[in-house]
């Protein structure tokens, strides 16, 4: 399968929950992670009136994603940035608000498949992992300077991995000797560090640590943290925020989250909710929606996904209360 044909988890119903923040005529979907704009594609395509703004740090995927929605003309704006800039890139582009808000976290099949990326494990390629290839430090790096209790607190915490201590130790000795720049000499390291029986479960013994590395090198968690609050303000009564997340950290993010927005201040025991304490949000998805058998075994990928989806009920502040209060048609 091509990157261009990779089918996005849980498409059909990412859709479905933003299709009806998108009805009204030029109403703006952030697509927050915009990857190969397999979800932009099938909004663009199942509201036809709407536009999306596609915000990613990496200019190989915008630029693949730009040729995939050429089609949809200026229907779709791409923009370099970290999703964590959504309110400088509305504010850029004249727009208070947004109809909705859509994350995809985690890394893209695109960005696994480039072997130079350094993102995988089972091909040698340069330790890299960055999803901005020219900005900040690499996986290479991490493990070349950081001391071994900080690389151990980057795999336990990130990875969960159970051999975390270990692990750090064994890199800080063998970079004595010569740096890491390459990924078989890490994975090389890991099968000798972890235990036989414990390879025998849980996937490949490098799976737990290229994923702390990667979320590490991106500062994905602290990007998260606020990112979200910051789509929770972009988008106006009506407007939605949508979230499929792979790690148990992040959803726990999103979880927080969402309870702070969809709940009153008003104590347990007040027999009614006073006027202006009513939440702001209402959940619209039960807990956190996963998938189904089926896609599972025709996705692994979609093994882990936590979605979960809120909706603004109540306006905070001017412009969230009235859907034509800004100019939807602003400059781009």
């Amino acid at each position: 399968m091509n990157d261009l044909a990779h089918v996005p988890v849980l498409l059909d119903r990412v859709v479905a929950l933003l299709a009806p923040a998108l009805e009204p005529p030029r109403s703006v979907l952030v697509d927050a992670t915009l990857g190969l704009g397999g979800h932009s594609a099938a909004v663009l395509e199942a509201c036809p009136t709407a536009r999306v703004i596609g915000i990613d740090r990496d200019v190989d995927a915008l630029a693949l994603a730009g040729e995939r929605l050429a089609e949809y003309g200026d229907r779709f704006t791409g923009v370099h940035a970290v999703y964590d800039e959504i309110g400088q890139v509305l504010a850029e582009r004249g727009l208070d608000r947004v109809d909705a808000v859509l994350f995809d976290l985690g890394v893209s099949s695109m960005q696994l498949d480039r072997v130079e990326r350094g993102f995988a494990y089972r091909t040698d390629a340069p330790l890299d992992m960055r999803m901005d290839p020219e900005r900040g430090r690499s996986a290479a790096d991490v493990l070349n300077t950081y001391p071994v209790e900080e690389l151990s607190r980057v795999l336990h915490v990130y990875g969960e991995e159970r051999f975390a201590r270990r692990i750090a130790a064994a890199i800080v000795r063998a970079r004595e000797t010569e740096p890491f720049t390459t990924s078989a000499r890490l994975v090389e390291l890991l099968y000798d560090s972890i235990p036989a029986a414990a390879r025998r479960t849980g996937g490949h013994p490098a799976k737990r640590t290229f994923q702390a590395l990667r979320m590490e090198v991106n500062d994905e968690l602290a990007v998260l943290r606020r990112a979200l609050p910051a789509a929770i303000e972009a988008v106006g009564v009506g407007g939605r925020v949508v979230v499929e997340a792979y790690h148990s950290l992040e959803d726990r993010l999103v979880k927080r989250t969402f309870a702070e927005v969809t709940s009153t201040d008003v104590p347990d025991d007040m027999p009614f909710v006073p006027e202006g304490h009513e939440p702001e949000f209402r959940r619209i998805t039960r807990g956190a929606e996963k998938a189904d058998a089926d896609e599972i075994a025709a996705n692994p990928r979609a093994a882990s996904v936590r979605l979960r989806a809120v909706e603004r009920v109540r306006a905070t502040r001017p412009g969230h209360e009235d859907p034509d209060s800004h100019q939807k048609g602003a400059t781009r």
